[in-house]
This record gives C-alpha cells, structure tokens and sequence, in this order.
C-alpha cells in the first residue's frame, strides 16, 4: 500500500514542474488588445446638463415627497399636486417670490421651472 501514497506524490510533482515559472519573454510592445474599428460610445451619458436647465428622462427613484422637498428646497410653495410622467420626471405647480409656474423634478433631482 505504499504505492499509492508514491503515485500520488509523483504526480503532484509532475503538476507542480508543469505550472511552474517559464522562461520570461521579455516585455510585449503594443497594446495587448486591437483597438476596435467600430466607434465606441460610453456607457454612461457624462454630459454636463446643470447650466442647460434640460431635464433628463430617467427611471426616476424618488417618492413624491421627495420630489416635494426638492421642490420646497429651491424656495417653492404652494407646491399643488405632484404627478410623474412616462419619463420619470416628477412634475407640479408652485410658487416663487410671487410668480407661478410648473415646476418639474429628474431623477438627478434637478429642479426646473417653465
């Protein structure tokens, strides 16, 4: 029975030689991956929209009391009855420092007034 212990230790040598270390190669010149020939686009759109005063559509996370409060937070009353759209953006009417408007809230929690 002495065999088995033999064998298995032989071949646990033999897989141990056969990972080992090779060779170096010396340094790889270029890239290691062609770059594509099709354009490539970002996965997240990075455009900077805050000074557009552009709304972005979005699957929208907040709770109309939230959408409220951001609404309050930029100076608003008189915040009427919230209602989201198709695009995720929270919309309503309100007041600020006497004139009315539609105020409507992304899912950035951008505040624009129209």
């Amino acid at each position: 029975m002495i065999i088995k212990p033999i064998l298995a230790l032989a071949a646990t040598a033999t897989l141990l030689s056969a990972c080992g270390n090779s060779e170096p190669t010396g340094p790889v010149e270029g890239p290691a991956v062609s770059p594509s020939e099709a354009p490539r686009n970002p996965a997240v759109d990075t455009a900077d929209t805050s000074q557009k005063g552009a709304l972005t559509p979005g699957a929208n996370s907040f709770t109309e009391a939230q959408a409220r409060e951001a609404i309050e937070k930029q100076g608003y009353t008189g915040i009427g009855a919230l209602t989201q759209n198709e695009n995720g953006i929270w919309s309503a009417p309100a007041t600020r420092e006497g004139a009315a408007a539609t105020v409507s809230v992304d899912y950035k929690g951008v505040v624009t007034a129209q």
